[in-house]
């Protein structure tokens, strides 16, 4: 990871891409579960962060029939430096997006879903609402079904958007930070930093049963320390889930990898934000924020009956 004083190099300077190290490579996609869960997405006209962000576990998870629903569209209102999804004026929202993620889930038979969405700065609610009518399609058609959201920081709306969401009910809300403070004016520059961690705080204080996750990429340029600091603004915001995965740089457009992070200094990262309190962490590589999703939620609800088992025990104790 790269010192704080260390300047980045001019844009002619800069090398070629970084060849990847054999920790982070993975199989081309080409099972019979990948096609029918692609099959099954185009036939409903749903968009997945899967396909538009490029990730690399695409391969295992569709061949499991998991797949991240993005609502919204495909086209983003905001150009961050790290992500590939499309930047421009958005089309309308398609009002079957809900009926037919609710389908999809159903078909899929899963147990756990993953909705995010682009960021859509257009709209009067930044699509709330379309959050709020997926949710309640799910608990219609698939009531058993644990619905995990990762939303956009709804920049200027999002108190509003954040009370209508946590009324809808979802089992987690997940909002990433993505990188360290000192990053953002290159990385995400149309977001702040602690905005974010206030979105976060606000899903607590609206509803304290709700899990909330975050994330941030490594590789970036960002220090150890930084990391660190991280981890601490999201335990003071009661965020229960960590994710920690290596940044791959999409196209030579988009923000360098500075590190390719071994998988022990990430194993070192999971170990300290264990001892920081979070009821889950996922740190490796090739970890991004809906992968193992639901195995990871299902740790994460035992972790916390275990904590309150733990705590009604010391108060008994007391009594």
């Amino acid at each position: 990871m790269n010192d704080l004083s260390s300047a980045p190099a001019p844009e002619e300077e800069r090398p070629a891409r970084q060849r990847k190290p054999d920790w982070i490579r993975v199989k081309a996609p080409t099972s019979k579960g990948f096609q029918e869960t692609r099959k099954l997405m185009r036939d409903l006209n749903l968009n997945t962060v899967c396909e538009e962000a490029a990730c690399p576990n695409i391969g295992e998870c569709w061949e499991k029939k998991h797949a991240t629903v993005m609502i919204l569209g495909d086209v983003c209102t905001r150009a961050c430096a790290f992500c590939n999804v499309k930047t421009g004026m958005p089309r309308m929202v398609d009002p079957m997006e809900p009926e037919n993620t609710a389908i999809a889930a159903a078909k899929m038979g899963l147990e756990h879903i993953v909705i995010t969405s682009v960021d859509r700065d257009d709209l009067p609610d930044g699509g709330a609402n379309q959050f709020v009518k997926v949710i309640k399609a799910l608990r219609r058609e698939t009531p058993d079904t644990t619905i995990e959201i990762l939303t956009p920081d709804f920049r200027g709306k999002m108190r509003a958007a954040v009370e209508a969401i946590c009324e809808a009910g979802p089992d987690v809300y997940n909002h990433n930070l993505e990188t360290v403070p000192r990053l953002y004016p290159t990385i995400r520059p149309g977001a702040r930093y602690y905005a974010s961690l206030r979105l976060l705080e606000e899903v607590k204080s609206h509803n304290p049963l709700i899990f909330t996750k975050s994330g941030i990429m490594l590789g970036l340029g960002e220090q150890r320390l930084e990391v660190h600091q991280v981890m601490d603004d999201m335990r003071s915001a009661d965020v229960d889930f960590i994710t920690m995965g290596q940044y791959l740089q999409p196209t030579p457009k988009h923000a360098k990898v500075e590190d390719f992070v071994t998988p022990k200094a990430f194993d070192a990262f999971g170990s300290i934000a264990r001892a920081k309190g979070f009821l889950q962490v996922a740190a490796t590589p090739l970890t991004r924020s809906s992968y193992h999703a639901g195995d990871d939620f299902a740790e994460m609800r035992a972790a916390r009956e275990a904590r309150l088992e733990k705590q009604r025990a010391k108060e008994g104790k007391g009594a």
